[in-house]
């Protein structure tokens, strides 16, 4: 092999392998240095340069430096240099795959499924294959070779001369990344996607926010009659995105978080101790609120970071009321009922007088402060003396008149 054909080698492999020229060089040197070494019996300090523009081969050592035929190696020197060579060549294009896949985690890859290993799927990405397990495919997806597929990457490392690189499906920020496509305004960095929470293949939501007030983060992201986010479900099978907009008070967030159930701020409780919120909600939105096996309510906990907990108004003011001064409520304050007003009064106000405009009925009152009422005997009694409480109290002092009468 004159110099020609070995510049002509070197440019070979640097174009398929997309290895760098010079890396394919110093390997050539060190493969050539093994075999010369192995044909001549010297020592480490032997040193095989190669020219850079016309491909002659030099040899130093210990006496000077001189050129080599590398015809005359020989047969058993020629097969060192081969197999020391290839894998030289293997190992860099290895690193060359490394630092190219590295860069690309948590980013979305295309490629086409190839064949099952076991449980793993592996697909084709073009220089490389990847491997989709079992726990990072949606559960109800199914795929044939030659199907293809969208993954996100999310581990590369080295696995002896080859590169194991490892996808997911079931990773949060594939929702992101497919809004990063279907959506010119997060490309754009006009709209931000905050946080994404996800159940893969059930529900996910997702919380964003625009820097441009002109711009509708939740319309951008649904799109003219939802071409954006139909999109994204198809390519999610039909997964559901609850999206919604991101705020810096927790009280809205939660709010925003627990849709499609309807919430108002004032029943918002969060609790800075134990990092937990309770939510009051009306029994006909309770399981709305929750969800299905809770997910509603799993997934809101999650984007707000908050454990949250949801109670009816009787659960509620039933457990606080007990414990709390006249029925008050987690801030002191006495708790509303359903006319609006307040829940306790005053034992002085006129509504406890038995004044004909200011009755009340004390048993609807202890019902909302979680104890049982007893209504006052007299004349302030809802429904007022009858007969019947009259005859009891009278019995005692007609038998004690007939027992003088029959001691005398």
């Amino acid at each position: 092999m004159n110099g020609e054909d070995l510049l002509r080698y070197v440019d070979l492999i640097h174009t398929n392998k997309d290895i760098p020229r010079e890396v394919v060089f110093r390997a050539l040197e060190e493969a050539l240095a093994a075999g010369v070494r192995k044909r001549l019996g010297v020592g480490e300090e032997l040193i095989v340069q190669i020219d850079r523009k016309a491909g002659d081969v030099t040899v130093e050592d210990e006496e000077g430096e001189y050129e080599i035929d590398l015809s005359e190696l020989g047969r058993i020197a020629a097969q060192a240099v081969k197999q020391g060579f290839t894998q030289r060549v293997r190992e860099a294009e290895r690193d060359v795959l490394f630092e190219e896949y590295e860069t690309r985690v948590g980013m979305l890859v295309n490629g086409v499924v190839q064949r099952y290993e076991g449980n793993d799927l592996v697909v084709n990405l073009g220089k490389v294959e990847a491997h989709l397990s079992k726990e990072d495919r949606v559960r109800g997806e199914t795929y044939a070779p030659g199907d293809r597929i969208r993954a996100i990457v999310v581990e590369v490392r080295k696995d002896g001369s080859r590169v194991r690189i490892l996808v997911s499906r079931t990773h949060p920020d594939l929702v992101r990344r497919l809004f990063d496509l279907e959506v010119p305004e997060i490309a754009d960095d006009i709209i931000e996607i905050k946080r994404v929470v996800r159940e893969p293949g059930y529900r996910t939501k997702m919380a964003v926010l625009s820097s441009d007030p002109k711009i509708d983060c939740i319309g951008a992201c649904v799109g003219v009659r939802g071409s954006r986010i139909k999109a994204v479900i198809d390519e999610l099978r039909g997964e559901r995105i609850d999206i919604i907009r991101w705020s810096d008070s927790l009280e809205t967030l939660v709010m925003n978080g627990l849709k499609p159930a309807t919430i108002h701020l004032d029943n918002i409780y969060p609790d800075e101790d134990s990092h937990s919120v309770t939510v009051i909600v009306d029994e006909e939105q309770q399981s709305l609120a929750i969800g299905k096996r809770g997910q509603n309510v799993r997934l809101a906990s999650r984007l707000c970071g908050w454990d949250i907990e949801i109670k009816t108004r009787e659960e509620f003011f039933g457990e606080d009321g007990e414990g709390g001064r006249d029925g008050e409520g987690p801030d002191g304050s006495a708790p509303p009922t359903d006319d609006g007003t307040s829940g306790t009064q005053n034992d002085d106000s006129p509504q406890n007088e038995g004044s004909p405009g200011g009755q009340h009925d004390d048993s609807e009152q202890g019902d909302a402060n979680g104890t049982p009422g007893e209504p006052e005997a007299g004349p302030s009694s809802l429904d007022g003396p009858n007969e019947g409480d009259a005859e009891p109290a009278a019995a005692p002092i007609e038998s004690k008149a007939q027992e003088e009468g029959a001691g005398a």
